[in-house]
């Protein structure tokens, strides 16, 4: 794949790149720099990339694995964290958006892959290196605890 090729196909999917983190890091501007650092890492290692059909699930792998370095970063300077400049969204105030944050991480990432950014079973399999039955089991494990969390809140 050249750069050209590459660069189409990263703008193709770029939104979804975007919301990928901002659902997993929960910030505008974190989102944009995980994004745009991962874009560069992919780019550096494009000729490491063996079969281009996986290439959304590869970069998405490589996103990921920026929101894990900026979630250890901020862990490491939390006392150091800024609060969050922009004001709260109506989306921020959702019960399904905190009740997701409040899920394990294994099973806040097969959330957010498969019902916020529409991946499908086997692509967040791929961009995740697990199993898909692994993915099932914990997207089934995610659902119903969210049905508990979201129920609760219903009956107060």
């Amino acid at each position: 794949m050249d750069q050209e090729t590459f660069a189409v196909r990263v703008e193709a999917i770029k939104a979804r790149l975007y919301r990928t983190a901002y659902l997993y890091l929960g910030s505008e501007s974190a989102a944009l720099d995980a994004v745009d650092e991962s874009v560069y890492q992919a780019l550096r290692a494009l000729k490491k990339l063996r079969e281009p059909e996986f290439f959304e699930t590869w970069i998405t792998r490589i996103l990921i694995n920026e929101c894990h370095r900026e979630l250890r970063r901020r862990k490491r300077f939390s006392d150091e964290v800024l609060p969050e400049t922009a004001g709260p969204c109506e989306y921020d105030t959702l019960p399904l958006k905190e009740a997701v944050r409040c899920l394990p991480e294994a099973l806040r990432l097969v959330v957010v892959l498969r019902f916020f950014t529409g991946y499908t079973q086997a692509e967040t399999a791929a961009a995740l290196n697990i199993p898909q039955g692994t993915v099932a089991t914990r997207q089934r494990r995610a659902l119903e605890l969210l049905r508990l969390e979201l129920g609760e809140e219903e009956h107060t």
